[in-house]
């Protein structure tokens, strides 16, 4: 088992989770055709992640899994980090969800009210932006609404 999160990083992965399912889950004031899951447990082979979030466009998974774990590789995913996960996300799990073609990676870190936003571009990610703070940015691959960064915030 690992430690719980502390409230900063449930909060802000509980804010984002509110902010992106209406809209891309259920096509409420968006495009719909995703699936997001929150903590959802992914096989790339050996490697098994557990993401803070994941999404999937509907033409690579239409329907949500009923087993308890997937082996389809997201679309999307976020990690929101800590002091104690920062590493691991950045240097191990970056690099297995590049190699298993995971488009976007979303890195959020709430002490520091940041939203990295880092694109698949052949093997590795590149950064595309950085957005800090209370800013409204929309950034990919939900750049269809746009996003108050300060919903994600602890208060």
């Amino acid at each position: 088992m690992s430690p719980r999160p502390a409230f900063p990083a449930v909060g802000a992965a509980s804010g984002l989770m509110g902010v992106l399912h209406a809209p891309f889950g259920r096509g409420r004031g968006g495009p719909g055709g995703w699936i997001i899951l929150v903590e959802p447990e992914i096989h790339f082979g050996r490697d098994v992640l557990v993401p803070d979030l994941a999404g999937w466009k509907r033409d690579r998974m239409p329907e949500m899994p009923t087993s308890v774990f997937t082996e389809i590789a997201p679309n999307w995913a976020c990690e929101v980090l800590s002091p104690s996960t920062a590493a691991v996300d950045r240097s191990e799990k970056l690099p297995i969800f590049a190699a298993h073609g995971v488009s976007h990676v979303w890195l959020i870190d709430p002490l520091a009210k940041t939203l990295e936003v880092l694109r698949l571009d052949g093997a590795t990610y590149r950064a595309v932006i950085t957005h800090a703070g209370e800013a409204k940015v929309r950034a990919e691959p939900f750049d269809a609404i746009e996003l108050a960064l300060g919903e994600l915030w602890a208060r």
